[in-house]
């Protein structure tokens, strides 16, 4: 599916979203390390930005305020980058080994009596971040 840029990052930042935050997914899925450094860089990285920009005029002076501004807005765009990644990836088929185990997933929430709304022909890796969610909201609570 054809989608914009802004329709990617939007995508990735779903994706990045609908991840659970739980350690014992790094042992089967290498997207949560992805999707954890994902996380963390669009946390720093703007505060790094402005840190940056502001010690550079500190200590230097105005003449280095072009410089101050590419340096800024290159550590700015690593946010942008990251959320286009997981969008990207968010939009891609799962291979099919496990886009059987994620079939025979969701077969078996909606056996234990919860109806679940997700694709099942063709599921990408968007619908196996909610599974993934749905199933450890459900456990959680």
């Amino acid at each position: 599916m054809k989608l914009s840029v802004f329709e990617i990052i939007k995508l990735g930042r779903k994706y990045m979203h609908l991840w659970p935050v739980r350690a014992e997914l790094d042992q089967y899925f290498v997207d949560y390390q992805a999707v954890k450094m994902s996380r963390l860089v669009c946390q720093v990285m703007p505060g790094l930005a402005a840190f940056c920009f502001v010690i550079q005029l500190y200590l230097g002076s105005m003449t280095v305020l072009p410089q101050a501004l590419l340096y800024s807005l290159c550590i700015l765009s690593f946010p942008l980058q990251a959320l286009m990644f997981m969008g990207v990836k968010a939009d891609k088929f799962l291979p099919p080994a496990l886009a059987s185990w994620y079939k025979e997933s969701v077969a078996k929430v909606n056996q234990s009596g919860g109806e679940v709304k997700l694709s099942t022909q063709r599921p990408r890796y968007l619908d196996l971040a909610s599974l993934l969610n749905l199933t450890f909201q459900n456990n959680h609570n």
